[in-house]
């Protein structure tokens, strides 16, 4: 993303020397995407961000998967994963896996405590704070993150989330990089005016964030598995950096609904893209206003893709009576038409807005059962539609 942001202390010149007070050369590096051939961002490191102590194995969360065979749509309720009395958990080891697939992997977790420090070299992660606060330090400065919420963090950046008590998320991890789709932006980046939010809406850390330490351990995880590894000095000792690559937060509150006189298909409701899959949410907006609009959406054929949904906030009014609430998630795969549950379009009619709030992820492979789905079904909702039931 061609948004170019300056923190910090840095030189007037890119691989120069720069140097602090006592003389001492600052250590650049380059974070940059694509071999060379994309975004980048140059910090400046105190000491030496490759200098390692030790190293040993680490397991990430399980990421054994099962086939959604036979064929069916899906309900999980992840927020029976985590119970009230339940302490202690973190907002990486914690989390638990919904769905995945060679593209993305989806999670969920409700978090109390500090984080350790965290490093995915897989790919960017898209974090929704579905409720609370917490501030997310990374190399690049610390990010105040509340309910509604998408927190980006680009692929390679050392961070770790302190909650404010509990915070519920929902964890979209790819294993390639995620940002605005390309049709928002110009050809050197910039948001263009058809676009559902804007350069003004996204929040990036202010100013360098400075811990000292020595022996500090940061979990990794890579394409070969997971490993801590133990650096000499605090990773979090950039003076300074500059260039189009960072963390950065998005409201979902700031995404300006596309609306029509008929309905709107839900490539108007993008937000993210990624390797072979899309994020969109639907937000509270007002809805079609042809005098024989039908609201709800149209029963569809997901032919090419999966899609799996979200329900974060307010009311949505196509599965009302399927047992879907707030904190469902649901999973419409490739080979199965799905729409509106009974009764729901005659309902729909005259409908001039709804309050609901989803975020919805299409995948263009098939998505298979994380070890925490078949925790959390509801194995009843694949009959749903059935009138006879």
């Amino acid at each position: 993303m061609a948004y170019y942001r300056r923190i910090g202390n840095v030189p007037d010149k890119r691989h120069t020397q720069h140097r602090g007070p006592d003389g001492t050369l600052y250590r650049e590096e380059l974070m940059g995407e694509e071999g060379f051939g994309f975004d980048s961002s140059l910090l400046y490191h105190r000491g030496n961000p490759s200098a390692l102590a030790d190293a040993r194995p680490w397991e990430p969360p399980a990421e054994g998967y099962r086939r959604n065979h036979p064929l069916l749509p899906r309900h999980l309720r992840p927020h029976a994963l985590f119970t009230e009395g339940r302490e202690g958990v973190d907002a990486v080891t914690g989390r638990r896996v919904l769905l995945g697939n060679s593209d993305v992997r989806i999670s969920y977790v409700v978090a109390d405590a500090p984080s350790p420090l965290y490093k995915d070299a897989v790919g960017d992660q898209c974090v929704y704070v579905e409720e609370g606060e917490a501030v997310v330090e990374t190399v690049f400065g610390a990010l105040d993150v509340r309910s509604g919420d998408y927190v980006i963090l680009p692929r390679g950046t050392v961070h770790r989330w302190l909650p404010s008590g509990r915070v519920r998320l929902y964890c979209i991890e790819g294993v390639g990089h995620i940002g605005p789709p390309g049709r928002y932006l110009s050809r050197q980046g910039q948001f263009l005016e058809h676009a559902p939010y804007c350069e003004r809406d996204l929040r990036a850390p202010a100013e360098p964030l400075l811990r000292e330490g020595e022996d500090v351990e940061v979990h990794l995880r890579h394409r070969g598995g997971g490993t801590v590894h133990v650096h000499s000095t605090h990773p979090f000792d950039v003076v300074g950096w500059d260039g189009c690559l960072y963390p950065y937060a998005f409201s979902v509150h700031d995404f300006e609904p596309i609306t029509g006189r008929v309905h709107q298909p839900p490539p108007v409701h993008q937000v993210f893209a990624g390797r072979n899959f899309v994020v969109c949410n639907f937000v509270p907006r007002k809805v079609d206003y042809h005098p024989l609009a039908v609201p709800v959406p149209y029963s569809h054929s997901n032919v090419d893709s999966d899609e799996v949904m979200f329900y974060c906030g307010g009311d949505y009014e196509a599965r009302r009576g399927s047992g879907i609430g707030r904190g469902s998630v649901s999973l419409h795969p490739g080979g199965h038409t799905h729409g509106p549950h009974p009764g729901v379009p005659e309902r729909s009619l005259g409908l001039e807005s709804v309050e609901e709030l989803a975020v919805m992820v299409d995948t263009f492979a098939p998505l298979e059962l994380g070890e925490a789905a078949s925790v959390c079904e509801d194995p009843d909702y694949a009959w749903s539609w059935d009138v006879r039931r």
